[in-house]
């Protein structure tokens, strides 16, 4: 398709509305990130140490990134509504699993099972791309993530605030109640975007190789993952910095956490504005220079004595304009790789980033220190290497056309 489709809001017949977009993937991000200031009040309630606890962190990542194999081949066989519908009724269960447990064991079991959500996050990519050309994709993706990172901004405030007033299983029952209203609106709003009743399992098998064997594929995949990385291991340390050695409150936790979603937000809105003029590539270097620039400049300050939790908190506003610049375009690399298994390709490439993001968390947990060092350095090093992955594919591509 060359042009969007006409859309109307709350019309089944149509393609979903941006709002409806952008509240599907928010809520996998708003359920990623909103206990985090509650996570060493929530070992103490289960009786267990943060490492333990901390599972509910990378444990979640790594369903996620399994989740996301299965969840693109099965929209694309499918179709996005039915998965959509499906993924959340899940996801809603399962939060009351969570809210109702009784040990740690099955806390953890109904917390992986809340991953079931982040089929928004695939789904609201694929759904974009099934209904604009490349670079507008890369454009609306930046749109649709902007708005997506308004929720996970004030996520970990909200949960913050209401583990401070009310106790931790307070943002359960806030999961809850926006998981049934996202529910709603999806099955009101979200026609079907998948065209011809959708692409066979055995088609995909076969189409396997073509998309596999695409150095692009990975090269986007590569960069969106390590970009990623650098968030995910924040996530997997930043709780535990702020109360241990910054000694900020819950709610005072949820505000510091929320500051690379203040500029996911801002560089998703440069995405939005600038992808189609600069391109893809350019714009995923850009993001990914951004990023490891400001994870440069906090370690340097942090190495000179100047260690606080404005300095690693502050920077990481930079790691999120990066990302928000960056993940956009490298998302829309790769879904155009095999534009017909666009579903397939999201999902295969949000499993490279859940799953790495996932085992950064699990790293990030380990290398925890009485310093922000050890973190920032990691959090460097994963965003170099999103760098040097997006310009081997730019410089692949110059090979070729000189070829």
């Amino acid at each position: 398709m060359t042009t969007a489709p006409t859309i109307q809001f709350l019309d089944r017949r149509t393609p979903p509305h941006i709002i409806t977009l952008i509240l599907l993937a928010g809520i996998s991000a708003l359920n990623m990130s909103i206990f985090l200031p509650s996570l060493n009040r929530m070992a103490n309630s289960f009786a267990t140490d943060y490492a333990t606890m901390q599972i509910a962190v990378s444990g979640y990542l790594a369903a996620t990134a399994v989740l996301q194999v299965f969840v693109g081949p099965l929209s694309d066989r499918f179709g996005r509504r039915a998965v959509t519908l499906g993924s959340l009724i899940i996801f809603v269960a399962a939060t009351v699993g969570a809210l109702l447990a009784t040990s740690i064991e099955t806390f953890l079991t109904f917390r992986i099972l809340q991953a079931a959500v982040a089929s928004g996050m695939v789904l609201s990519r694929a759904v974009v791309r099934d209904m604009v050309p490349q670079e507008q994709a890369a454009s609306m993706i930046g749109y649709v993530t902007m708005g997506m990172a308004l929720v996970p901004m004030i996520g970990p405030t909200i949960g913050g605030v209401l583990d401070q007033a009310f106790g931790w299983q307070s943002t359960f029952v806030f999961l809850i109640a926006a998981g049934v209203g996202v529910l709603t609106l999806c099955f009101f709003d979200m026609g079907e975007t998948v065209q011809g009743g959708g692409v066979g399992f055995r088609e995909q098998i076969r189409n396997y190789p073509a998309l596999l064997t695409s150095p692009r594929f990975w090269g986007y995949a590569a960069s969106a993952a390590f970009g990623s990385g650098a968030f995910f291991a924040f996530l997997g340390g930043a709780a535990f910095l702020a109360e241990n050695i910054y000694g900020l409150s819950p709610a005072m936790t949820g505000l510091a956490l929320g500051a690379p979603a203040v500029g996911y937000a801002f560089g998703n809105f440069l995405s939005g504005r600038y992808s189609v003029r600069l391109g893809m590539n350019r714009m995923a270097v850009i993001g990914n220079s951004v990023a490891s620039a400001g994870m440069a400049m906090s370690l340097l300050l942090s190495l000179a004595g100047f260690e606080s939790a404005w300095v690693f908190f502050g920077f990481c506003t930079a790691l999120g304009v990066g990302n928000g610049i960056m993940l956009p375009s490298t998302m829309a690399g790769l879904l155009s790789v095999r534009p017909h298994l666009a579903g397939t390709a999201s999902g295969l490439g949000g499993a490279m980033m859940i799953g790495g993001g996932a085992a950064l968390s699990q790293l990030a947990g380990a290398i925890l220190t009485d310093s922000a060092i050890p973190l920032q350095i990691l959090m460097l090093v994963s965003g170099l290497c999103a760098l040097l992955s997006i310009c081997l594919v730019i410089w692949r591509e110059g090979r070729l056309r000189i070829a």
